[in-house]
């Protein structure tokens, strides 16, 4: 995993950087936070989805700085997920589509979601989860 790690920042796509325990612990705690309040059914779509992606995004962070690394590019941290957790295609496949969605809702105004994606994407921060607490034990 790490040698795909090494060629993307010898590319320079990613960054080298020693991690910091602290600040993988802070991502944890504030993609949990995010992820637990995405739960509530009762928000609107849009809400839960963002909060979804802010999550999964923490969490993919969280397990890139681990391995030592930073990304100049938010879509990045999702692809390196294959590298950095062994998490499978479909999942951070997943998550750079949500990040294109996030960014045409952003940058367009233009929303493209329904109930299942925003189930979707909220279910996929929590695999990230799952896999960064068993990596983290």
């Amino acid at each position: 995993m790490t040698t795909e790690l090494e060629r993307l920042a010898d590319k320079g796509l990613i960054e080298r950087e020693p991690p910091v325990e602290s600040e993988v612990n802070g991502l944890l705690a504030v993609g949990e936070q995010y992820l637990s309040i995405a739960a509530d059914s009762a928000l609107p779509a849009l809400v839960r989805f963002t909060l979804g992606y802010d999550a999964a995004h923490s969490f993919a962070l969280a397990a890139l700085r681990r391995a030592g690394y930073r990304s100049p590019n938010r879509y990045l941290v999702f692809q390196c997920l294959a590298h950095t957790l062994g998490m499978g295609a479909p999942i951070w496949r997943l998550l750079s589509d949500a990040h294109l969605r996030r960014n045409r809702a952003l940058y367009e105004g233009v929303v493209l979601l329904d109930d299942r994606h925003v189930e979707d994407v909220i279910s996929a921060a929590g695999a990230v989860l799952t896999l960064l607490r068993a990596a983290m034990a």
